[in-house]
């Protein structure tokens, strides 16, 4: 095979090479029927059966009945209507979902079935910022169905955690500056600023990720003097800062002893909680009980965790390094398409080098291509805390890529660069889905090789067909590649639909939901123990303990550590608790003296502990444990206290008695008097 240097260079395309967004023609009745299919599609899919997820993340979940029961509880995001302590992430994501709540109740549906929703307004702007990038909405569609049939999206947009809306206003921030490109307009890139501004107070820095992208970008390609564009890009930053400053300094003025504790900061300040735990710590491996903090739950004096029960954890296990996108289970969730949307990024840079500075398409294709190399350069390298599905903040990106690279070789499709790069992005795509489909080779074992074949036909016929034509057989080659793109963008896209379409019967609850269809559960001794302690991650609660909970009258009706388990009870018993410690039962709050005062105050009813009877096989020590040890205060032979604050559990045990035992907790009535 060859291909002449005239069929590489770029030449002059059928349809203008930077469609102006004024110039767009009416959408034909196609392309309207198209679009309201893919919204609609996308909206009956990600709302069908969408409380089989039940309520999701128990621990936001608490937070959003908070909030839909209090507005000040939503304001702050609390994890309980007694405003004790928030959740460790800013309230945007519950002020959605919170009041939805509000106008419809608090269920499984009305907290869920917005995120479903934000997930057809995702779809709906990576549509209209291809669009507007390429001028044709056939790519636009494509950009729309690739965000709409990546696994990871499937899953979090039908979760409760803070992703969704933060993803939505990345997508959002993304639009307008597209939007901005054709005219350096200076109100579309605030309005990109505005949206990130929101998008950090959904995760923090996590929403500002896309902003090293965006803003060169701008820098780069939009028609305005260099001062002008420095001065437009300050102009946004200064927008984001306000729009999400000004709950930064709500934080400040608000009273602390009249709001909720910050949760996992270390002085009840925003700042601290942004650049500490979920900032640099996060990124440095220095939170999540890892790096310099120490494990709150040691085992007492004389006993060993088994290494089986280490392994796997919770939350991350994810090594880092420049692999870690395309590796376990965050290759599932978002690599379908990762190797394709890089070569489409490397291929609209290629194709268009010689263009303009001011160049749309290009620019666009900056937009979104700077967009995944930094944020997956920045995933790999975090050190701790990393779940799978934070890469959901790269699915727009990789949408975008991937549509505009695919319209620049269909503009092309005459010419052998574009025949060629079709291949390329078909065989990366479809070789990929197969190394990834055969790591779950028991689901559906014949997808794989009909995509493996599919994509290697296609991309040799069309490497065939850029060999030197006789001008014969021009228009009907040009027939033929029309027949194989369109055939291998179903290919490429057939692994990643499918392990989506997987993915939304399944239940999810926790904190790391996981892809796919379902997997068989383990029944490992370790797995078994991890279970009989779901109680200290949120896990079900006992019938009993729910109903003696429901009998309280107090502002809470049990204080237990960690606020896991309390958004549990919360959820099954509809009552308020309070989380001693936080998140992470590491926060210092309440200290034992305000503890008592709220005790002799009659604002708690119970105190919980778990009281766990641990195996004689993880005995490395013959001496029984020393039940004065700080760890385990009072703590029989054997029996396995976790808490945080050592000072309340030791003061409890000292001066109550427990009133009753259900399963492994144990329930001391603080309205009783203590002795």
């Amino acid at each position: 095979m060859s291909v002449t240097t005239a069929e590489l260079a770029p030449s002059e395309p059928t349809t203008p090479p930077t469609a102006q967004p004024d110039g767009l023609a009416p959408a034909r009745r196609w392309e309207r029927i198209a679009l309201a299919a893919l919204l609609l599609g996308t909206a009956a899919a990600y709302l069908w059966n969408i409380g089989v997820n039940a309520m999701g993340n128990s621990f936001y979940a608490a937070a959003v009945w908070s909030g839909s029961r209090d507005w000040k509880a939503l304001l702050f995001g609390s994890l309980d209507p007694g405003n004790f302590i928030t959740v460790d992430k800013p309230p945007v994501s519950q002020w959605v979902m919170g009041l939805s709540g509000q106008l419809f109740g608090f269920s499984s549906a009305s907290m869920l079935a917005p995120q479903a929703i934000m997930a057809v307004g995702a779809v709906a702007l990576m549509y209209a910022a291809v669009v507007r990038a390429t001028g044709n909405r056939g790519a636009g569609l494509l950009a729309g169905i690739v965000l709409a049939v990546t696994p990871v999206v499937a899953l979090m947009f039908r979760f409760n955690n803070p992703d969704a809306v933060m993803v939505l206003l990345m997508t959002a921030a993304a639009y307008c500056t597209v939007r901005a490109l054709p005219r350096a307009s200076l109100r579309w890139i605030v309005l990109a600023g505005v949206a990130l501004g929101f998008a950090f107070l959904a995760k923090m820095l996590e929403g500002l990720m896309v902003l090293p992208a965006l803003g060169p970008a701008y820098v780069i390609a939009a028609p305005a003097s260099i001062r002008a564009r420095l001065l437009h890009s300050l102009a946004a930053v200064g927008a984001l800062i306000v729009s999400s400053g000004w709950f930064v300094l709500l934080t400040i003025l608000w009273p602390a002893d009249s709001r909720p504790y910050l949760a996992v900061s270390k002085d009840n300040t925003f700042m601290d909680l942004v650049l500490g735990y979920n900032g640099f710590a996060r990124y440095l491996g220095k939170n999540h009980m890892g790096g310099d903090n120490k494990n709150p739950f040691e085992l007492p004096e004389g006993y060993q965790i088994p290494e089986a029960l280490k392994q796997g954890g919770f939350g991350g296990g994810f090594g880092s390094g420049p692999d870690r996108m395309f590796t376990g289970e965050i290759g599932f969730e978002i690599s379908w398409l990762l190797p394709a949307a890089l070569v489409a990024f490397t291929l609209v840079l290629l194709s268009r080098g010689r263009r303009p500075r001011t160049d749309l398409i290009r620019g666009s294709a900056l937009v979104f291509g700077l967009w995944l190399v930094i944020d997956s350069a920045l995933f790999s390298g975090m050190k701790a805390g990393m779940h799978a599905y934070y890469t959901l903040a790269v699915a727009p990106a990789i949408a975008g890529c991937v549509a505009i690279g695919a319209y620049e070789v269909w503009r092309r499709r005459t010419e052998g660069f574009g025949r060629v790069g079709a291949a390329a992005l078909i065989l990366s795509a479809g070789i990929w889905s197969f190394v990834l489909l055969q790591r779950d080779s028991d689901w559906q074992p014949w997808l794989r090789w009909t995509v493996l074949a599919a994509s290697v036909i296609v991309a040799l016929a069309l490497l065939v067909l850029s060999l030197p034509p006789a001008a014969r057989w021009d228009r009907r080659r040009t027939r033929a590649t029309t027949a194989l793109l369109i055939a291998g963008v179903l290919a490429s896209l057939a692994g990643s639909t499918a392990y989506a379409a997987a993915t939304l019967p399944q239940a999810h609850t926790g904190g790391s939901p996981t892809v796919g269809p379902a997997r068989p559960k383990q029944s490992g001794p370790a797995d078994q123990f991890r279970r009989r302690l779901s109680t200290l991650m949120g896990g079900q609660a006992d019938p009993q303990l729910v109903a003696l909970l429901q009998q309280t009258n107090t502002r809470w009706s049990a204080a237990i550590d960690r606020s896991s388990p309390a958004a549990g009870l919360e959820l099954a018993s509809r009552t308020p608790v309070l989380a001693i410690g936080g998140f992470t039962s590491e926060d210092p709050v309440p200290i034992l003296p305000k503890f008592q005062q709220m005790v002799r105050d009659h604002a708690i009813t119970y105190y919980l502990i778990p009281e766990v009877e641990l195996p004689d096989s993880w005995r490395v020590d013959p001496k029984p444990a020393d039940p004065s040890s700080p760890a385990q205060p009072n703590a029989p032979h054997g029996i396995w206290r976790p808490a945080g604050n050592t000072e309340i559990l030791a003061w409890v045990t000292a001066h109550y008695t427990a009133t009753h035992h259900f399963g492994d907790m144990a329930v001391y009535d603080l309205t009783a008097p203590p002795h």
